[in-house]
C-alpha cells in the first residue's frame, strides 16, 4: 500500500520544507507562486514533486494536488504540519485495521497553546454532524474513492477564495453524501504550529456572513437551528467581541443570500 502527502503550501522557494515537516513518504507539494515550473527529486529515499504554481486559493491548490497524486493512500497537508516520526506505518495500518475505510481522520496537535485543536478521544464512523468539526489536514483517503466518486474541492470557499473559509466541510459532507465511509482515529500523526492563518481577519461580520454562506450550503434543510447553537458558541469566546444577537443576525444574512462566484 503506497502512502503519497498532498501539500499545499505558498511561496517555498527551498526545499527545506520537506525538513521542517519530517516527510518520510513520497510526496507533492503544490507551492503558490509568481511562476510556473516543476521538479522532481528523492528525499529520504522518497519520490518527491514539486509544483510552483502561479495561482492562488487553498481549494484549488489541493485540487491539483489530487490531480498529480498516484498513491493508493493521501494525506492532505498544510505547510505547518510536523509529521511524527513513522506516520506512513500508522496510516497503513488504521486502513487495514478498516478495510471498509475510504477516509480516516487522525488526531493532529496544536503547538499554539492558545489555539487548541479538536481532540479526537475514540475511534469509530464518523457521521454529518461529528464531520463539522475537523478540517483536511487530518485526513487520509483512498485516492480511487475519491476520485471514482468525483469528489472535489470548492473553489469559492477557503483561503484565497471569495469566502473565508469551509472548502474542507464541503469537501468531508460531500464524501458523507455520496456514501464514502469516514472513520476516526486516536492516532496522532503530526503537530500543527498555528501561527499564522491565510485568511483569518478576526471575528468580524464578514467571518460570521460566511458561515452563514457555508452553513446554507452543507445543511440548507437545518441551517438556521444550527446557526444558533453555532452563534451561543462563538458568543461565549472570550477573543469574540460581537454579542450574539449580531452574531446569529450576520450568519442569517449568509444563510438567506445567494452564493456568487
Amino acid at each position: 500500500m503506497s502512502i503519497q502527502v498532498l501539500v499545499s503550501a505558498m511561496h517555498r522557494t527551498n526545499h527545506e520544507i520537506l525538513e521542517e515537516m519530517n516527510i518520510q513518504s513520497d510526496a507533492i507539494i503544490i507551492n503558490q507562486c509568481d511562476q510556473d515550473k516543476s521538479e522532481k527529486l528523492t528525499y529520504r529515499e522518497k519520490s518527491v514533486h514539486f509544483y510552483h504554481l502561479n495561482e492562488r486559493g487553498v481549494g484549488r491548490s489541493r485540487n491539483t494536488a489530487l490531480i498529480k497524486s498516484s498513491a493508493d493512500i493521501c494525506l492532505f497537508a498544510d505547510e505547518d504540519m510536523i509529521y511524527v516520526d513513522g506516520y506512513s506505518e500508522m496510516v497503513i495500518e488504521e486502513f487495514n485495521n478498516h478495510p471498509d475505510a475510504d477516509v480516516i481522520i487522525f488526531s493532529l496537535e496544536s503547538l499554539n497553546k492558545d489555539k487548541p485543536l479538536s481532540t479526537i478521544n475514540k475511534s469509530g464512523r464518523v457521521g454529518r454532524k461529528e464531520a463539522m468539526r475537523y478540517g483536511c489536514a487530518r485526513i487520509a483517503f483512498r485516492r480511487n474513492s475519491i476520485l471514482r466518486k468525483n469528489i472535489w474541492f470548492s473553489l469559492l470557499f477557503g483561503g484565497g477564495a471569495k469566502y473565508s473559509s469551509g472548502e474542507d466541510t464541503i469537501f468531508l459532507q460531500d464524501c458523507l453524501k455520496k456514501g464514502l465511509k469516514i472513520y476516526s482515529s486516536t492516532k496522532k500523526i503530526a503537530y500543527v504550529k498555528q501561527e499564522e492563518s491565510t485568511w483569518f481577519r478576526g471575528y468580524n461580520e464578514k467571518l460570521f456572513y460566511d458561515k452563514g454562506i457555508l452553513l446554507s450550503t452543507v445543511m440548507p434543510r437545518i441551517a438556521g437551528i444550527y446557526a444558533l447553537g453555532l452563534s451561543y458558541k462563538y458568543s461565549k469566546n472570550k477573543s469574540v467581541k460581537m454579542p450574539f444577537k449580531d452574531i446569529y443576525s450576520n450568519m442569517k444574512k449568509g444563510i438567506k443570500s445567494e452564493i456568487r462566484g
